[in-house]
């Protein structure tokens, strides 16, 4: 029992050590790096700025904070191995070092494709202290799950080789009913609904709060959980499902904010 007890204190302590070191690497990233460093930016608005626009939309001297976070992390040139963090912390630390102190080409992991519209960076050294850096490689490390939370997915768009029991995970965990959108890339209703309705912030907050919203491309793939049955062939069909994935209600067609509000709150759990 004290075993137990001690290794929970434990956890709990190193959480609270990542998250103040996250907080304290915000901090100071908005302090010294921001002057240079952009905050976050889409990554279809970046694609865009790069390949499409050759970096004339956004005209960026650096990396935005996204960008950094993905290259450390994510990308194929990722520091460390992720299933031993503590590990990974400390040569993201040392790669920090090297690239605020002593940058150069050669110690960068960016995409060479992009990397290449930067301006020469400057050496930070004397101007970050260790326990900064230190900071900073917890604020990285934590950044994409932290942005995750607070920024949740407007809506699921699904591949083929889904499974259904994928889809009820989120809605079981976070307690939540489905919205299963039948759209079609080609129906100009869906693209209308969402333009005008769905990616408004203030619908967007409604279905959050209360729902996940998967979309299917009906032309691609079936749709889930025997729903092919009810299926009219018309898009924008929404499916409202309990969390568990039965069928609640269904509205065919295309609508406009008030009526889809008095539809989410037709089908929100009752408290």
């Amino acid at each position: 029992m004290r075993d137990r007890l001690g290794l929970l204190l434990l956890l709990i302590a190193i959480a609270t050590h990542l998250h103040a070191g996250f907080k304290e690497g915000e901090k100071i990233f908005k302090d010294k790096c921001s002057s240079c460093h952009a905050g976050h930016i889409p990554a279809d608005t970046l694609k865009k700025n790069f390949f499409e626009k050759k970096n004339t939309l956004l005209q960026l001297k650096a990396p935005s904070v996204n960008m950094i976070a993905y290259a450390i992390m994510d990308s194929s040139k990722h520091i460390g191995d992720p299933s031993d963090p503590e590990m990974q912390q400390m040569e993201i630390e040392e790669y920090l070092k090297d690239a605020l102190f002593a940058p150069n080409h050669e110690n960068s992991i960016c995409d060479e494709n992009i990397a290449k519209y930067y301006e020469e960076k400057r050496s930070m050294k004397g101007k970050v202290s260790p326990e900064e850096i230190t900071a900073l490689s917890h604020y990285f490390m934590g950044y994409k799950k932290t942005w995750q939370k607070a920024h949740p997915k407007k809506k699921r768009i699904l591949s083929e080789g889904y499974k259904e029991k994928d889809l009820l995970k989120d809605a079981i965990k976070e307690n939540k009913r489905i919205i299963i959108e039948a759209s079609s890339s080609t129906c100009h209703f869906c693209k209308k609904m969402r333009r005008e309705v769905l990616d408004t912030a203030q619908i967007q907050k409604a279905i959050n709060k209360d729902f996940i919203l998967i979309e299917i491309d009906i032309d691609k793939m079936k749709l889930p959980f025997g729903l092919q049955k009810t299926f009219q062939g018309i898009t924008p069909t929404f499916f409202f499902l309990s969390k568990e994935g039965k069928l609640i209600n269904h509205y065919p067609g295309s609508w406009n904010s008030s009526d889809w509000k008095l539809i989410l709150e037709e089908n929100r759990k009752k408290k």
